[in-house]
């Protein structure tokens, strides 16, 4: 029944993974051409009622018109895509008290809505103003991506909410523990801000997200808020040269 057999990477070469998906579809449309993500960025659609259901939302938040908005993505199931709580904390304090009209929403599932209040709790501790620092954890994704696309600035790690995300163009910073943003990066036109942070190389990484052979999840709990702050900082640099 079979025709064409398409090779599978193999290991962890570096190769985006939409061009290996698109390996698929080369057979049946040989005369089209690899897609590039400065002309073929992912895309999702507006959707005008998650665009009123957000307006309503920050409303009930408190959080002013004009105010700056932060969306930081602080939730995720797979303890290899985790950041710290700590190290979230101290990267919205830091960038909550930068600007006094700057607003940092944080975003999960309901799965994670522990993990974000504890986050916010903490950076409380660290100096955050507590109206400067909202938990939202019951957002749909056409919802996320709408408070994506009128906020300043995106800081998540490697996962879904980046890559929703990564459809408007929203300065991104994102956090890249076991995996590579060669492979796993955000597919959108390379002139809109994108800072990618990690560890660096290590010689476990990438890895298949098994089993932390080290067994303490140094691909992430080694990137410090610092690096983070500083990326932010770059991306945000990035966007008023733009918007200016």
């Amino acid at each position: 029944m079979y025709t064409t057999v398409v090779p599978r990477p193999r290991g962890h070469r570096p190769r985006h993974s939409t061009l290996n998906q698109w390996d698929l579809i080369v057979p049946l449309l040989p005369a089209g051409t690899m897609p590039a993500p400065d002309t073929d960025p992912v895309e999702m659609p507006d959707d005008p009622e998650a665009d009123a259901r957000v307006s309503s939302r920050l409303e009930a938040w408190g959080v002013p018109p004009g105010a700056e908005l932060i969306v930081m993505h602080v939730g995720a199931g797979n303890e290899f895509r985790r950041w710290p709580e700590a190290a979230f904390a101290e990267a919205v304090a830091a960038l909550s008290s930068a600007v006094p009209n700057r607003r940092i929403i944080l975003i999960t599932g309901a799965a994670q809505a522990a993990h974000a209040q504890s986050v916010r709790r903490l950076a409380i501790d660290r100096g955050a103003r507590r109206d400067a620092v909202t938990v939202a954890c019951d957002l749909d994704l056409a919802e996320v991506r709408s408070l994506a696309g009128r906020a300043s600035l995106f800081v998540g790690g490697d996962s879904g909410p980046a890559h929703v995300a990564s459809t408007t163009s929203v300065p991104m910073v994102v956090i890249f523990g076991p995996t590579t943003d060669a492979v796993w990066g955000p597919w959108r036109n390379p002139s809109l801000p994108t800072e990618i942070v990690d560890a660096g190389p290590l010689p476990c990484r990438p890895c298949d997200q098994r089993r932390c052979d080290p067994g303490d999840f140094r691909c992430l709990r080694s990137i410090g808020a610092g690096k983070v702050v500083t990326a932010a900082g770059r991306a945000l640099a990035r966007r008023s040269t733009m918007v200016n």
